[in-house]
């Protein structure tokens, strides 16, 4: 019975969500997160992006925080939460993808990073960060964030 319901929602047009990993950039002495902007519509998001062969999870956020934001640090091995969006594509369409969200305490800021002309970043506290996204499920995990250790 499973596997008809799952041919017909797959029939229907519904398709599982692609996955994607993302980092919260935290600042150790501030508790203020960073955030860049879309290369597409220029809102307000973490870095994210694919899985990377060879890679961890966590591992895959770390190098998007360092490739979108410039930022190197202590990436937590542990999920922090998921969120789920429709990623547009060039062809007119979106497909669903689910974001696996790692906590990232920051230690270096570099100037010079691979996408630092395509992107902006800007530091908020985790609240005013929650307003920026539009991500409902993003808001929530920045909400939640755990304190600040020291």
């Amino acid at each position: 019975m499973k596997q008809w319901r799952q041919s017909l929602r797959l029939l229907m047009g519904w398709r599982p969500a692609a996955m994607q990993v993302g980092a919260v950039c935290r600042s150790r002495t501030t508790g203020e997160v960073l955030l860049v902007t879309s290369r597409g519509t220029g809102r307000w998001v973490i870095p994210k992006g694919w899985p990377m062969a060879g890679k961890t999870l966590p591992g895959a956020a770390a190098t998007e925080a360092w490739e979108e934001a410039g930022v190197r640090g202590h990436i937590h091995e542990a999920e922090i939460g998921r969120y789920r969006y429709d990623k547009e594509q060039d062809q007119g369409y979106s497909v669903p993808v689910e974001v696996r969200v790692f906590l990232m305490e920051a230690d270096d800021l570099q100037s010079d990073f691979p996408e630092a002309k395509e992107r902006k970043r800007r530091w908020f506290s985790p609240e005013e960060a929650a307003r920026r996204v539009v991500e409902p499920g993003l808001k929530q995990i920045l909400l939640a964030l755990p304190p600040t250790p020291g």
